[in-house]
């Protein structure tokens, strides 16, 4: 059974290769974090044309790839699965974990040709133990690099920057450290980007929600101070910034982010404040968990734009005020978490969200006549009482921004359908 999957993912990684070398000069991306929990279908102007590759012959291309996993081999200092046994002879393309393809029509292939190139490397799940070395940055054609699950050590070398074709880098589960790899925002073609579960720390840069990255993975590292201010701008469907020491308020401009934003937790960090005015307002968005952190005030009456919301986190802050219906009456809402606030009372909608079958815990709040709730002495003194969140008084019903949108849409569509 295992051989057989080795094949199913060697045969999809080759697909991914095939589409790559299949589009030239692609404005969108597709791909997919193969062994790291996540399927993403991305879009992005991916500008090959920022740092145009040098001529090398695909002779020279296949003899360089050979020094270079020899030389990255020779790093590695604990291989319990012998992956690398395999690594032996010249034909780079027979190695695990290494796949190559033909540039210009797209073929896969298992042997080293003048023909073929280092099109992507796989090797999630291989518990390595290394380094890696700066020779890497020479596979140039190299589209994905996933080394999710190993024990890699040290820090992302500078002149990675020269992985022009590289779309997917997936670096998670490892012990790397250090600051932000800042080399990833020089990685032109650069789509997915996942470096959760290491040890990396100090600053987010502000670079990084300006880059068209279309997946953004910072989760369970020690990031600190605040959230860059630009996080709005970012184009990306999924951002993770959970378990992190991350500070401050929430940006203002997380409240205008575009319809393109689908998942964003901000879940377990040190967030202050209240939830900026505007979240949901421009968003599809169908995850937001802002759990465990120290939010205040009331709740911005522009959730309620919400509609694809599946799960809502809100649990572990000090947030106040009464749950209305705007909040549960969301119709793709499956989980509803407000436990350990200071909420003081919920709508009759709310009431009803177990006969919708919809998850809702409202558990240790400050609702009179419900079990489970703080005890009196607690909710004689609301956090955050005198905090102003700058509500802006909102027309009944409200317009939403992604509605605007999504009808602007439409209506293009049937007025070119119709034109002449």
């Amino acid at each position: 059974m295992k051989s057989q999957n080795s094949l199913i993912l060697a045969y999809y990684l080759f697909l991914i290769l095939i589409h790559h070398f299949t589009t030239t000069k692609a404005s969108f991306g597709v791909g997919v974090g193969v062994g790291g929990g996540v399927v993403w279908i991305g879009g992005g102007n991916n500008n090959n044309n920022q740092n145009p590759k040098s001529y090398e012959s695909p002779t020279s291309k296949m003899d360089s790839a050979y020094s270079v996993l020899q030389t990255w081999k020779s790093s590695i200092t604990d291989d319990p699965l012998k992956i690398l046994d395999s690594w032996v002879g010249s034909n780079v393309c027979s190695y695990k974990g290494i796949f190559c393809a033909n540039p210009e029509n797209g073929i896969a292939s298992t042997t080293a040709s003048a023909s073929v190139v280092v099109a992507g490397i796989d090797l999630n799940h291989a518990n390595l133990k290394g380094t890696f070395v700066k020779e890497l940055s020479l596979l140039t054609d190299m589209t994905l690099l996933h080394l999710n699950s190993n024990r890699f050590s040290g820090t992302v070398p500078e002149n990675f920057k020269d992985l022009v074709s590289l779309q997917e880098l997936d670096l998670s589960n490892n012990q790397l450290s250090g600051s932000f790899p800042l080399v990833t925002l020089y990685m032109p073609s650069l789509i997915y980007l996942d470096i959760r579960f290491n040890f990396f720390s100090g600053s987010l840069p502000q670079e990084l929600f300006n880059k068209n990255l279309d997946a953004i993975f910072l989760n369970n590292n020690q990031f600190e101070g605040e959230i860059p201010t630009n996080l709005g701008n970012s184009p990306a469907s999924v951002i993770n910034l959970a378990n992190n020491k991350l500070s401050g308020n929430i940006p203002a401009s997380f409240g205008f982010m575009g319809s393109k934003i689908k998942e964003i937790l901000f879940l377990n960090n040190q967030l202050t404040g209240c939830i900026p005015e505007g979240v949901g307002l421009f968003t599809e968005m169908e995850v937001l968990d802002v759990s465990f952190n120290s939010l205040m005030g009331h709740l911005p009456d522009t959730l309620s734009c919400l509609q694809n919301i599946e799960v809502l986190n809100l649990a572990h802050n000090q947030l106040s005020g009464e749950l209305s219906d705007i909040i549960c009456s969301l119709r793709s809402l499956a989980n509803l978490t407000v436990a350990y606030n200071f909420f003081s009372g919920f709508s009759q909608q709310c009431s009803k969200l177990n006969f919708r079958n919809v998850g809702f815990d409202f558990s240790l709040n400050c609702i009179p006549g419900r079990i489970m709730q703080r005890p009196e002495p607690e909710c004689s003194m609301i956090p955050g009482g005198s905090l102003s969140c700058l509500r802006i008084p909102t027309p009944k019903p409200l317009v939403c921004g992604s509605m605007y949108v999504s009808a602007s849409k439409n209506t293009d569509s049937t007025s070119q359908s119709h034109s002449p």
